[in-house]
């Protein structure tokens, strides 16, 4: 995500800086005109905004508030696109702001094809002014980015909406399955469930792939969903909800993790839950 999100931002005449853990990734941005940073602290001392776009918040520590970049963390703002827990985000802010940063989270709805396009939905969470600060920096990722509010509520909001998509997609994968092993044509299932309430745009998008099993280049690696459900599981109990209806679609990823799909597309969820025989 980080690569095509790079690109537009150079695509637009901005100033890039970028530092990746794994220097050959950023080839492509060195080849479009980005500089390359050595360290984090690099980054810090040239860019007075910094995006990050990291797996978790433990990576988030060790890139960003690491003994070495704290001290360089003063005066710069800090935007966090990923998909943390909220706990995660407002601990992160307090580390920020104590070392005389600013800090946003700004997670993202979407995938690489809607970064490489501009259209990610981008949702803020932020002080109102922060968030108009840096309007026209976002609105480059994203054509209408929305501020929540407090730090925590876009985390919050983001981990909603990614449960939606295991579990949508679980549930489709289920019947698809289930109707295959009846003798149901899979368009006439299709054509039924496109015309109902039920239907929801995604089921399209996975359809070939799970008919086909062809799950490579992943826009959102199954790893990275297993990761996010589970951060949607502790953040739902410690709000008091019963999450009992998760339990199986965690189980399900949890398969497909051990079926080597861990670095597939998520829709490799169908081989866990209809398993070829």
């Amino acid at each position: 995500m980080g690569l095509p999100m790079a690109e537009r931002l150079l695509a637009a005449d901005l100033s890039v800086i970028v530092y990746n853990r794994t220097p050959e990734k950023l080839e492509p941005l060195q080849q479009a005109g980005a500089a390359i940073a050595q360290s984090p602290v690099e980054v810090l001392q040239q860019a007075d905004c910094v995006l990050l776009m990291l797996t978790d918040a433990p990576a988030i520590q060790a890139v960003v508030l690491s003994p070495e970049t704290r001290s360089a963390l003063a005066g710069r703002t800090i935007i966090q696109m990923g998909t943390i827990a909220p706990t995660e985000s407002c601990a992160i802010a307090v580390e920020v702001e104590a070392a005389g940063g600013s800090y946003l989270e700004a997670p993202v709805l979407g995938s690489i094809p809607e970064a490489q396009a501009g259209k990610l939905i981008i949702m803020v969470g932020s002080s109102p002014e922060l968030f108009q600060r840096w309007l026209s920096l976002l609105q480059h990722l994203g054509p209408e980015p929305q501020l929540i509010g407090e730090v925590g509520s876009a985390a919050a909001l983001k981990l909603a909406l990614n449960q939606l998509i295991g579990s949508l997609t679980t549930a489709f994968a289920l019947s698809l399955g289930f109707v295959m092993r009846q003798g149901v044509d899979v368009e006439t299932f299709m054509n039924i469930l496109r015309d109902s309430a039920l239907y929801a745009p995604t089921f399209d998008k996975k359809l070939p792939r799970m008919v086909e099993r062809n799950y490579t280049n992943p826009n959102f690696p199954t790893k990275h969903l297993l990761k996010d459900m589970n951060l949607f599981l502790g953040a739902a109990q410690l709000a008091g909800l019963n999450v009992s209806s998760l339990a199986g679609v965690q189980t399900i990823l949890e398969i497909a993790q051990k079926m080597s799909l861990a670095e597939a597309d998520y829709s490799a969820l169908f081989s866990a839950v209809n398993p070829q025989e």
